[in-house]
Formats: C-alpha cells, sequence, structure tokens
C-alpha cells in the first residue's frame, strides 16, 4: 500500500518519502513494487552499540522473533541496497547533509537484488 501511494503523490507532483522497515530481500521486492523514478533508498544504520544503549532507555523492545542489534546490524551492512549511513551521533542537519551528499549512492533505479 505505501508503494502504490507514494506513486499517487509522486503522479500529483509531490515528492514522497516513505519511513519503513524493509530489510534485504524484501526490500529489493519493494523497490519493484514503486513505480516512480528516480527511486532513492536511504538506511539510517547507527552503530550497534549505540543503538543498544537506546534500547536500554525503552520501555518497549522493537527485537523479537529472533532479531537481535547484531543479526539487524549485519543485514543492514550486508544484504540492504541503496544509502547506508552510520547516523551515530550524527545531528538530524548532519544526516541530511549525508542524504544529500549520497544521493548518487542512495539511486536503485531498476534494482531488484540486494547488495
Amino acid at each position: 500500500m505505501s508503494a502504490t501511494t507514494a506513486d499517487v503523490y509522486a503522479g500529483e507532483g509531490w515528492t514522497a518519502v516513505v519511513q519503513d522497515v524493509v530489510l534485504g530481500e524484501e526490500l529489493a521486492t519493494y523497490v519493484s513494487l514503486v513505480r516512480t523514478r528516480p527511486l532513492y533508498v536511504v538506511v539510517l544504520a547507527p552503530e550497534p552499540q549505540a543503538v543498544v544503549e537506546r534500547e536500554a532507555g525503552r520501555s518497549k523492545s522493537s527485537y523479537r522473533a529472533g532479531w537481535t542489534v547484531k543479526a539487524l546490524d549485519r543485514v543492514l551492512r550486508e544484504e540492504t541496497i541503496g544509502l547506508r549511513l552510520d547516523t551515530t551521533g550524527q545531528s538530524v542537519e548532519q544526516t541530511v547533509d549525508a542524504v544529500l551528499a549520497g544521493l548518487r549512492r542512495a539511486r536503485v533505479d531498476g534494482a531488484v537484488a540486494s547488495g
């Protein structure tokens, strides 16, 4: 539904931004569902220790069904397409600057396989 919604907004002249957690092969499949081009994928991936520290301060856990911080980090680094940014210690402004500087690497037009 989000791929279709992004296409509808883009078709009306808007820049659509979809935020979700889609990894590995599923991300490549998702990319194939979005018709609008150019298409960019940006993955915000802080260092595992930063994620562990963030999770320790939360009242709920985002890691269930066998997922661990280490396993998620491995998938993000080895199996995910697009621009992967280590956002550990970055401000919002620094992250935005890094996304804009990396747009060429974020472009995934026609991508159907992870890597």
